[in-house]
């Protein structure tokens, strides 16, 4: 049986980082969305640099991958539609 340690993605030394408006435009969502977001869930990474949001971009796409609704629309309308493996 494998460890527990093996299913976790190694530690990313650089992470990309995103505003609330990229991650929207990435995400095919709108930016409310976004910024309801980082209010509710405690697993999506962010920081506040000259008091604008950073959203780090793994974290991002987690969130928008744990609901079907936002699934489809990050397929569809955001990152997802450049990438053809994510289609059915």
């Amino acid at each position: 049986m494998e460890k527990a340690k093996d299913f976790f993605p190694p530690k990313i030394k650089t992470p990309i980082w995103v505003s609330v408006s990229e991650a929207s435009l990435l995400g095919g969502v709108q930016n409310k969305t976004i910024r309801r977001a980082i209010k509710s869930d405690q697993n999506l990474r962010y920081k506040i640099v000259k008091n604008r949001y950073q959203i780090e971009l793994g974290s991002l796409l987690s969130f928008l991958h744990k609901n079907t609704k936002l699934k489809n629309k990050l397929v569809e309308f955001g990152l997802g539609q450049y990438v053809s493996e994510w289609k059915n």
